[in-house]
This record gives C-alpha cells, structure tokens and sequence, in this order.
C-alpha cells in the first residue's frame, strides 16, 4: 500500500471469526481522519469482508498475506491474540503470530482477556470502545 508515490504510513488491522473488532476498530479510525493507508487483513473472508465495509483502503486474507504485509506495515493493529499462537479459536497459526511478533512496525495491541490469555491491570468494565480510543490517540502522536 505505500508506494512510491505516496507518503502515508500503512496500518494493518488485523482480525479473525466475524470480523467485528476489526470492523469496529476501522470505523473510529474513520472518524478520526488518521493520515494513513488502512490495509484490513482478515484471517477468513467473513472478517475480512466486514473490515473492507468498514471503509478499509484495501484487504486481503489468510496465512500468507497476513505473513507478508505485517513486515510492510508501519503499524499493526489487533487484538492481543495475534500475537499467540493457535489463538482466535485457532485461527492464529504458529507462523501467523511469528510473523506479526517479529514484524519491525509498531504493535498496538488491543487487550481483551480472551484466548486463554489474561493481561493484569486490565479492567473487564472498560469497554472495547475506550480500548480502541486509546489506540486511536497512540496513533494519532504517531502519526
């Protein structure tokens, strides 16, 4: 996504099952006007599909596009499942996570306390929405 002939940064938004904290995510990214190419990747279609209605720049979906475009990506956005294997009710391959772990792009990783994982200090009564907030003001100094 960025080009030659384009500045902008790339932010890979990155969800698995329906697609819908992606879809949620790229929707307040929308109305935040970020200055940046949004590139959704979906670890099925149906994900991939509600991020790309969502009004993400371009999409695609699985294993490999996922595996390529997190080593492009200025900024790689998700859940903190993505970043552990098997995860997402195993749509996180080993590789998967690998490849987003280890990409040089900044990790904002939005924290829910699902896939068998449990992040401390983080309050089951603050929503998604605050969570993504914040990620939407990180970006923003960033950017």
């Amino acid at each position: 996504m960025n080009t030659s002939t384009s500045n902008k940064k790339t932010i890979m938004v990155v969800d698995g099952q329906g697609g819908g904290l992606g879809r949620t995510v790229i929707e307040k990214f929308r109305e935040a006007r970020l200055d940046a190419d949004i590139l959704a990747i979906g670890t099925n279609s149906i994900a991939t599909g509600a991020m790309l209605r969502a009004g993400a720049d371009a999409a695609a979906t699985g294993e490999n596009a996922l595996i390529h475009n997190a080593g492009l990506a200025d900024f790689i956005v998700g859940p903190i499942g993505m970043i552990s294997a098997n995860s997402m009710l195993g749509e996180i391959s080993p590789a998967m996570a690998d490849a987003i772990a280890s990409a040089p792009g900044m990790k904002l990783l939005i924290p829910l306390n699902k896939c068998n994982l449990y992040v401390g200090g983080v309050s089951e009564e603050t929503g998604i929405a605050e969570k993504i907030d914040d990620i939407v003001a990180k970006l923003r100094s960033l950017l």
